[in-house]
């Protein structure tokens, strides 16, 4: 009964993390995940306590830590003045697109590519507004790049951060491991974008260089780069990233200008919320013996190899979404020959898979979503033209740099 019940409730959540709401009731992912982790603590699949015991604090600490840095430089507006900056120096269209993939993808390194999208988004289209051009291959450098760049540090998306925390690779490793694949795809997705829409790429008589603006929170921006400089410093340097980030979030939430509660309007509670619930849901699927079946049904595939498990990794999270795929088989990892090499496998295509299509990633959606309240739209088949060969030439190359 405990693998009936922890089957059950694994199918219908992730069916709905899939397709993201159920037919006449007002439920999104995080509210199922939820309901999920409850249905199997009442199913007896696992007690309380064992799902207290589930929780990995050093993922959610880790997290909370960089929401709460990148929430002081959004209200520093140094996001904002960073893409501003660039579009009122940068002349040409094709330099202006080439500087949108490698800012966004070294941000994205750095700060997590949701936050990047989020704010780019509608600053890119007034920029490409006010030249007179069509804002699609900016937002389509925005979405791809930021996927690209996240794989090359712990912090540059979630999926990253669990499995730095499960792996215990440190930060240095990790960069030195998939930086490269992610300076690859930076530069391969550049070139493409700039090839694809090179008849729309030229200069015109509103690409002039303008006043680059100035930040308008100069003492948040040098407190917040300063902390900011002290997270990397600290990751590089071997301390426990999620210590690292707790006492970043800690020394920023001591100011005298900002109220807390402009801090707490800026964290990604659902997020935090939907990671508690995974938990406890994969929890569930492993104390009932589920995580050895679906191991052996999947063996098959060749998850022993990084061909083998990138493939499997890439398909699923483009059906189920980065996260619950990671949390999903991060039970399986262990089980491989080598688990330190099957961790970054992981952590590569996962992350690079997002760019697939427009839904395979949040930060995708959050493009978007961002560009359609503008009156932008960004068609399925229009994303498709860059995003699968850019998947395909990424993964390739990371297969091979892994392997």
């Amino acid at each position: 009964m405990p693998q009936f019940f922890a089957g059950l409730i694994l199918t219908l959540t992730y069916t709905i993390l899939a397709f993201g709401r159920v037919p006449y009731l007002r439920i999104d992912r995080t509210g199922a995940v939820i309901v999920g982790a409850t249905a199997m603590i009442a199913a007896r699949v696992l007690t309380l306590d064992q799902a207290f015991e589930a929780l990995d604090y050093r993922t959610l600490v880790l997290l909370f830590g960089m929401m709460v840095l990148i929430a002081h430089l959004r209200l520093a507006r140094f996001f904002r003045t960073v893409v501003s900056w660039i579009g009122a120096t940068v002349r040409h269209p094709g330099a202006l697109l080439t500087a949108v993939v490698f800012v966004s993808g070294l941000l994205s390194a750095v700060f997590v590519n949701d936050t990047i999208c989020l704010v780019f988004t509608p600053i890119l289209i007034d920029i490409a507004r006010a030249r007179g051009h069509r804002p699609l291959p900016y937002l389509l450098a925005l979405a791809t790049s930021s996927n690209i760049g996240s794989l090359a540090t712990i912090t540059g998306n979630p999926q990253n951060m669990l499995i730095g925390s499960l792996s215990g690779i440190s930060y240095s490793h990790f960069l030195v491991s998939l930086a490269p694949i992610a300076l690859f795809g930076l530069t391969i997705d550049a070139l493409l974008l700039l090839f694809l829409f090179r008849k729309e790429l030229h200069a015109g008589p509103l690409d002039t260089p303008g006043r680059p603006p100035r930040p308008m929170h100069r003492a948040m921006m040098w407190k917040g780069g300063l902390v900011a400089a002290f997270v990397v410093i600290a990751f590089l340097a071997g301390m426990e990233p999620a210590l690292a980030a707790a006492i970043a979030g800690a020394v920023l939430l001591l100011n005298r200008g900002v109220k807390p509660a402009k801090f707490y309007d800026q964290i990604d509670w659902d997020l935090l919320v939907l990671f508690i619930g995974l938990f406890v849901i994969v929890a569930g699927v492993s104390q009932a013996g589920l995580s050895q079946r679906l191991f052996d049904v999947l063996a098959p595939a060749g998850l022993h190899t990084t061909t083998g498990l990138a493939v499997v990794s890439a398909l699923i999270s483009n059906v189920i979404s980065n996260v619950p795929a990671v949390m999903l088989m991060a039970r399986l990892v262990p089980q491989l020959p080598s688990p330190e090499t099957a961790w970054l496998t992981l952590a590569m295509s996962s992350t690079l898979a997002g760019n697939l299509t427009m839904l395979g990633s949040i930060a995708n959606l959050i493009v978007l979503q961002s560009a359609r309240r503008r009156q932008v739209e960004i068609g399925f088949v229009e994303f498709l033209r860059v995003g699968v060969p850019v998947t395909l030439a990424t993964l390739a190359f990371g297969i091979w740099w892994l392997g």
